[in-house]
């Protein structure tokens, strides 16, 4: 097992700033004291938090157009990927998340990281209004055929999909027949050798 990644080891693998720094750790500061009273995370990856969450999120940035404005990030959680990408610059960033104990949260890391072009929504995500981003990420919500049926809601004609997956991606992918008609990627994780980043996006862009 490696050793815990560190504040200033995730800024030695992404090169970000020492403000952005600094707004990540005001982020995983908020985590680690309201997952006292509400479970954001699985408890046995907080020691390792910078690599397993933090890093984790943030090898996802360079996958992202530069054209791209507006992301979505369904099933939040506790923010990972998407707040962690709004804080790294993506201008403007959607948080979907039906648990209303965890949007709290997320408004609060939003406010203390000083991402406020961040907005929460409280909702299920079939029921947000169908609309276009440039870019859709999950984390750890779905099988890849319902992950797609939900994020086709939010899909354009040059929408870039991104999903870190588990193991069990090669088995997700044979039954996801609409990933044929799109340009897969398996991108490898930076953070777990049995794990994979799912790139997908229409033919021809």
């Amino acid at each position: 097992m490696p050793e815990p990644l560190t504040a200033e080891g995730l800024q030695a693998e992404t090169g970000v700033s020492r403000e952005t720094l600094e707004r990540l750790r005001c982020y995983a500061e908020a985590l680690i004291r309201w997952q006292a009273r509400i479970n954001l995370v699985a408890p046995a990856t907080l020691p390792d938090l910078w690599r397993r969450h933090m890093l984790d999120s943030a090898q996802l940035l360079p996958l992202i157009p530069a054209r791209a404005r507006r992301l979505i990030d369904l099933g939040s959680g506790a923010g990972f990927p998407g707040l962690v990408l709004a804080i790294l610059g993506v201008p403007e960033v959607h948080l979907v998340e039906a648990d209303s104990r965890k949007c709290a949260f997320l408004r609060e890391a939003a406010r203390l990281a000083g991402a406020a072009h961040v907005t929460v929504h409280n909702r299920r995500i079939e029921s947000m209004p169908a609309q276009a981003f440039e870019v859709v990420t999950a984390r750890a919500l779905a099988p890849l055929p319902e992950l797609l049926k939900l994020a086709s809601r939010f899909a354009g004609p040059g929408t870039v999909f991104l999903f870190p997956k588990g193991r069990g991606l090669a088995e997700e992918l044979i039954t996801a027949p609409e990933t044929a008609t799109m340009r897969a990627e398996r991108i490898a994780s930076r953070t777990d050798p049995g794990a994979a980043i799912l790139k997908l996006e229409p033919e021809g862009t």
